[in-house]
């Protein structure tokens, strides 16, 4: 089967809700497609998620500082024009001892910043969980501070170097040592607000709040395509990917994993290419969070003929490594929450208020998940014709992931279940599709099942059961 067939075949499931072949494609309405976005918010995220990048990018900085600000004192020593009044004068040893102590004080409190930081860290494996150290290494506020005393220290060293003989006596670099100074003076301004920054950062409420920010931000910038509204004329996705999945399982073929680890990214854009050149369509058999296995099947291509190109060009299609990332894999903030909680209702911890932020947290980023967020597994070319078949995570899996585990873990906390419910009924109220509302229903009725039996106090089940008809009646149940 050829080119050719693939777009005849694409076409036919155009028709609503059918998938025979028909006579006429121009007499069906214009399909309605969504482009493929480009792949860049992976290279944004990966070069957020170091400590060395920024760092970098500011000694770089005050490198290039440097070779203007030593131009300026050259031209002042030549005497091609006068330094202003207000720039440091005197002579080579007192710039010397000037800038050797600023460079001791700087790279010193270097070793402080990194102490602080090391320590903020440990604290974020034992309290919160393994998992959010990326989100520490992420901050900027920390990146900034490192890099600020490093450039400050790397200037300071260069000024230093520049003292030296010449023809009209010592050339001492005054207006660099006087920069020197004043960039000296704002660093004993980010160190005080990196003492402050850290200390909010590690703050448990925020903490939460920053992942479901995380959360927040990644449902928005998925460069998943949306769902097709209804009335266009088109077939529902479940069914034109059910065809395909099926003509794909008879006649395609399977690409192995080239590599074991957390898929972190996949580059749709670069799949949907492929396909075009080919006149292929490609199926992922996982998504972005899954752990894949090296020899596993990872996709299936057809035509089958497509399939060996496909391959070839697999590891630069897609990226592993050792962890989850938030890049499109937007159930691994739920999960963070979510692990969050686990932690404060183990009898280790027993910190009940600190689960039930994260509820609340869970609950907010829901209610917006449910308005805002549908995504397309069926991504198209510039004519509209199917080319990829992603497997995103579904709605009613992200429900599940935010309530099933906190729930088992809560038997017998009558606070943890009321919050539960109330999210659920906040959820319910911000829903307006019909189809979303039973898997909130599933939920909640698991709970108060839980609650009869696990809670032995009538008063506190009499509590749970008005939370569960106030949820009933925010759902229409």
């Amino acid at each position: 089967m050829g080119g050719e067939a693939g777009r005849r075949v694409c076409r036919e499931v155009w028709s609503a809700g059918s998938c025979s072949p028909c006579p006429t494609v121009s007499e069906r309405p214009a399909p309605v497609f969504h482009r493929v976005r480009r792949d860049t918010h992976w290279l944004a995220e990966a070069a957020r998620t170091n400590l060395w990048l920024m760092p970098t990018s500011m000694t770089l900085a005050a490198t290039g500082l440097f070779a203007l600000t030593r131009a300026v004192d050259s031209a002042a020593y030549y005497r091609h024009w006068h330094l202003p009044l207000w720039v440091i004068a005197g002579s080579a040893d007192g710039a010397r001892q000037i800038l050797t102590t600023l460079a001791a004080a700087l790279i010193t409190v270097v070793g402080v910043v990194f102490s602080i930081i090391l320590v903020a860290l440990t604290l974020t494996s034992t309290q919160f969980g393994p998992r959010m150290l990326r989100n520490f290494i992420r901050d900027r506020g920390t990146q900034c501070t490192l890099g600020a005393f490093v450039a400050t220290f790397v200037y300071a060293m260069l000024d230093l170097v520049a003292i030296g003989p010449g023809p009209y006596g010592d050339f001492v670099p005054h207006v660099s040592i006087t920069l020197v100074l004043a960039l000296t003076l704002a660093d004993v301004g980010v160190l005080i607000y990196f003492i402050h920054h850290v200390a909010v950062m590690i703050q448990l409420p925020q903490v939460i709040a920053s992942i479901a920010k995380d959360l927040n931000d990644a449902v928005v910038g998925d460069a998943q395509p949306r769902r097709a509204g209804a009335g266009s004329g088109l077939a529902r996705p479940e069914s034109e990917a059910r065809f395909l999945e099926d003509l794909m399982g008879r006649v395609g073929r399977v690409v192995a994993t080239p590599e074991s680890g957390y898929l972190q990214y996949v580059r749709r854009s670069m799949l949907v290419s492929l396909a075009v050149q080919h006149e292929a369509v490609i199926r992922l058999h996982h998504r972005p969070g899954h752990f894949v296995v090296r020899g596993q099947p990872f996709l299936t291509v057809w035509p089958a003929t497509a399939a060996p190109e496909v391959e070839r060009w697999l590891r630069r299609a897609h990226v592993t490594g050792p962890y989850r990332t938030l890049s499109q894999d937007v159930a691994f903030a739920v999960d963070q929450l979510v692990e969050i909680a686990l932690r404060a209702l183990s009898p280790a911890v027993n910190d009940t208020f600190t689960a039930l932020t994260c509820i609340d947290w869970l609950g907010e980023s829901l209610c917006r998940i449910t308005a805002e967020w549908d995504p397309d597994p069926l991504c198209r070319d510039e004519r509209g014709l199917v080319r990829l078949i992603t497997a995103p995570v579904s709605y009613e899996g992200l429900v599940e992931r935010a309530f099933e585990k906190v729930r088992q873990a809560a038997a017998g906390m009558p606070a943890v279940l009321i919050r539960q419910l109330d999210a659920l009924a906040l959820i319910a109220r911000a829903t307006r599709r019909g189809d979303r509302l039973p898997v909130l229903v599933a939920q909640a009725a698991m709970i108060s099942r839980l609650a009869d039996a696990s809670v032995a106090e009538p008063a506190d089940l009499a509590d749970i059961g008005r939370a569960y008809r106030e949820f009933l009646d925010s759902s229409g149940g």
